[in-house]
C-alpha cells in the first residue's frame, strides 16, 4: 500500500464510529491521575451525602410520625452537617470534573493538530476545511462530557449501590432484591441501543461537519457568490444542511428522552418493590416502621446515580463518532517518519537527484521511474501537462511524502550524496523550501507573516527581502494582511510568498507555479531577486519567459523525464515535447 493509500485508509476510519472509540481516549487520563482521584472522592462524597441525608431524614420522618418523638439535637445537627458537605462537596465536584476535563481537552487539540500536521498533506487532501475545522475543534469539544460527567460519576454511582444495598441487605434481606435487578436494567439500557446510538451520534457530528464546511466554503467564495448571482441559492443549500443538522439532533433528543422515561419507569418500579417489601416486614413485626420511609428514600437515592450515569453513558455511546475521528487524528501515521539516526548536511551548496523515483496515490501511478540530476547552484525548469507529475515531485523533494520506490537526494559539491529521509525535519526546512501557486497568508501584520519563515530575522534583513520582491511596494510592515491574504491581489500574495521563502536562506529552492499571478515584468523581477549564487532552484512554471531563463529544462510526461536540455536544445528539434507542452506548433 502507498503512503497516500495509508492515509486515505485512516481518513476513512476517522469518518467512521469505531467501537472502542471511546475507550481508546480513556488513556489521557493518566497525565492526570491526582486530580482525576481527587475528582473521584469528590463525586463519591457528593452522592454519598446525598444518599446519607435522604436516608437519615425519612428516618427521622418515619420516628416522629411513629413514635410521636422530636429529632434529636444530634439528628438535626447531623443533617445540617449533611446539607452542608452535600453543597460543598457538589461545587467540589463540578470545579475538578470540569477542570480535569479542559485540562485534558488542551492537550487533545494539540494531539490533534500534530496528527494533522504529521499526516499532511496526505491526511487533509480532498478533506474541506470546515471538516478539518470540526475535527479539530468541535469534535473535540464535544469530548468535554465524557471527560467531566462519565468516568468519576460512574465509579461513584457503582460504589454508592454496593454500599447502599449492603444497608438495605443489613435492615432486611429481601429489600436488596428490589433494587439489584433494576440497577442491572438501568445499566443495559445504553447497552442495548449502542449501535442505533453510535449512528444517530455520527449522523448529528457528520451533518455539523458538512454544515461547517459549506459555511467556511460560503465565507470564503462570497465575492465570487455575489458576482455570479448564487447567493440565494447558497443560503438555501445552508438552510437545508441546517435543517439536516436539526433533524439528526432531534433524533438524538426523542430517544434520549424515551430512555429518559423507561429509566424512570424502572426506578419507579423499584421503589414500589420496596415499599411493598418494607411494608411486609412491619406488618410481620421483622422491621420497625420507621425503616419503612428510610428504605423507599435508600433506594431512591441509590438508584438515581444509576439513572444519572445511564444517561452519561448514553450520551457518551452517542459521542463514539467524534471520539473516533479525534482518535484517527491524534493516531494518524506519519507520512515522513523522522530518521533513526538523522546525517547531517554537508556544507555549502546542494544539487537535487531523483534516481528510480516512483509514486502513486493508491491508483495510477503519478510518477514511474524519474530520473533527474540538478548540479548544485543550478536552475532547471520542470515543465510538462497539467497532471503529469511535476507538483508531486516538488513535495517528494520538500519530504511533504515519501517515494514508494527508488530515492530523493541532495547533492554537495563535494562527498556524499544525502538521502532527504535521513536528514531531520528542521534541518531539511531550512535547506529545502517550496513555494506554491496558493501559498497561504494569515491574519496579521505583514512582518509578522515574513517572520513565519524565520522568526529570527532583524528588521534590516526583513527590509532588505522585501525590497527585492517588490513587496515594501504593496504596503509597510505593520500593515495588517487579512486572512488568507484575501485583502490582497494574488501577485502581491506571490510577492510575499517568495521573499518568506528567500528569509530563510534556502540552498534548495522549488517554485512550484508561484510567479503565475505575475505579470511578465514582475516575473522578470522577481527572476533577478531569486538569482544568488550557490543556491539551487527548481522552477515549475508553463510561462515560456520564465521556463527560458533557466539553465536546463526537464519535461515530464506519464511520469517520465522524457526530454533535457537547454532551451536552444529543445526549441530547434521540431515536434519537441517541450513543443508540444507549449502548444507550439510542429
Amino acid at each position: 500500500m502507498s503512503t497516500a493509500t495509508a492515509a486515505t485508509s485512516a481518513v476513512s476510519t476517522g469518518d467512521a464510529p469505531a467501537r472502542g472509540a471511546l475507550r481508546a481516549l480513556l488513556p489521557a487520563l493518566a497525565a492526570h491521575r491526582a486530580m482525576t482521584a481527587r475528582t473521584c472522592a469528590a463525586a463519591l462524597l457528593e452522592q454519598g451525602s446525598l444518599v446519607a441525608l435522604v436516608t437519615l431524614a425519612a428516618h427521622t420522618v418515619g420516628t416522629a410520625v411513629i413514635e410521636g418523638k422530636a429529632p434529636s439535637a444530634a439528628t438535626v445537627t447531623a443533617l445540617a452537617a449533611l446539607v452542608l458537605v452535600r453543597a460543598l462537596a457538589t461545587w467540589r465536584e463540578m470545579d475538578l470534573s470540569h477542570d480535569l476535563a479542559y485540562r485534558v481537552l488542551a492537550v487533545l487539540r494539540v494531539r490533534v493538530f500534530d496528527g494533522l500536521a504529521r499526516s499532511a498533506p496526505a491526511r487533509i487532501a480532498g478533506r474541506r476545511s470546515g471538516d478539518l475545522a470540526a475535527t479539530a475543534m468541535a469534535d473535540v469539544e464535544a469530548l468535554e462530557f465524557f471527560y467531566a460527567h462519565t468516568t468519576a460519576q460512574l465509579l461513584a454511582s457503582a460504589t454508592v449501590l454496593t454500599g447502599g444495598c449492603l444497608v438495605l441487605a443489613v435492615v432486611e434481606p429481601w429489600l436488596p432484591a428490589a433494587v439489584l435487578p433494576v440497577a442491572a436494567l438501568l445499566a443495559a439500557v445504553p447497552f442495548a441501543d449502542a449501535r442505533g446510538r453510535a449512528a444517530r451520534g455520527a449522523r448529528t457530528r457528520t451533518a455539523v461537519a458538512r454544515l461547517s464546511a459549506d459555511t467556511v466554503e460560503t465565507v470564503d467564495g462570497l465575492r465570487e457568490l455575489l458576482a455570479l448571482g448564487r447567493l440565494a441559492e447558497r443560503r438555501r443549500t445552508l438552510a437545508e444542511h441546517g435543517r439536516q443538522v436539526g433533524d439528526a439532533q432531534r433524533a438524538e433528543a426523542t430517544r434520549e428522552a424515551v430512555a429518559a422515561s423507561v429509566r424512570d419507569l424502572l426506578i419507579v418500579a423499584a421503589v414500589l418493590g420496596v415499599v411493598a417489601a418494607a411494608a411486609h416486614s412491619v406488618t410481620s413485626g421483622r422491621l420497625h416502621g420507621a425503616w419503612a420511609p428510610a428504605a423507599m428514600a435508600l433506594a431512591l437515592a441509590v438508584l438515581g446515580p444509576v439513572a444519572e450515569s445511564a444517561r452519561a453513558l448514553s450520551q457518551a455511546v452517542a459521542l463514539r463518532a467524534a471520539a473516533s475521528r479525534v482518535g484517527a487524528a491524534v493516531q494518524a501515521p506519519a507520512l515522513a517518519p523522522p530518521p533513526a539516526q538523522p546525517r547531517r548536511l554537508p556544507p555549502g551548496p546542494l544539487g537535487v537527484r531523483l534516481h528510480q523515483v516512483r509514486f502513486d496515490y493508491g491508483g495510477q501511478p503519478v510518477l514511474d521511474g524519474v530520473d533527474l540530476t540538478v548540479p548544485p547552484g543550478r536552475t532547471l525548469a520542470l515543465v510538462g501537462v497539467s497532471g503529469a507529475g511535476k507538483s508531486t515531485c516538488a513535495h517528494l523533494l520538500a519530504r511533504f511524502w515519501d517515494p514508494s520506490q527508488g530515492t530523493v537526494q541532495l547533492v554537495p559539491a563535494h562527498g556524499d550524496p544525502v538521502d532527504v529521509r535521513d536528514v531531520a525535519d528542521a534541518e531539511l526546512r531550512r535547506a529545502v523550501v517550496l513555494v506554491g501557486q496558493e501559498t497561504p497568508l494569515f491574519h496579521g501584520t505583514l512582518a509578522e507573516n515574513l517572520r513565519l519563515a524565520a522568526p529570527e530575522a532583524d528588521d534590516d534583513l526583513l527590509a532588505a527581502t522585501a525590497r527585492r520582491c517588490g513587496v515594501d511596494r504593496i504596503a509597510t510592515m505593520d500593515t495588517l494582511v487579512g486572512e488568507r491574504g484575501a485583502t490582497l491581489s494574488g501577485g502581491q500574495r506571490a510577492r510575499i510568498a517568495l521573499a518568506r521563502a528567500l528569509l530563510v536562506r534556502p540552498r534548495v529552492l522549488v517554485l512550484d507555479e508561484s510567479t503565475a499571478h505575475l505579470d511578465n515584468t514582475g516575473d522578470a523581477r522577481i527572476a533577478d531577486a531569486l538569482r544568488e549564487e550557490g543556491r539551487t532552484t527548481i522552477v515549475i512554471a508553463h510561462r515560456p519567459a520564465t521556463i527560458r531563463r533557466a539553465d536546463r529544462i526537464a519535461v515530464l510526461d506519464q511520469g517520465r523525464i522524457v526530454e533535457e536540455g537547454t532551451w536552444e536544445d529543445l526549441t530547434s528539434r521540431p515536434g519537441s515535447a517541450l513543443d508540444r507542452v507549449l502548444g507550439i506548433p510542429s
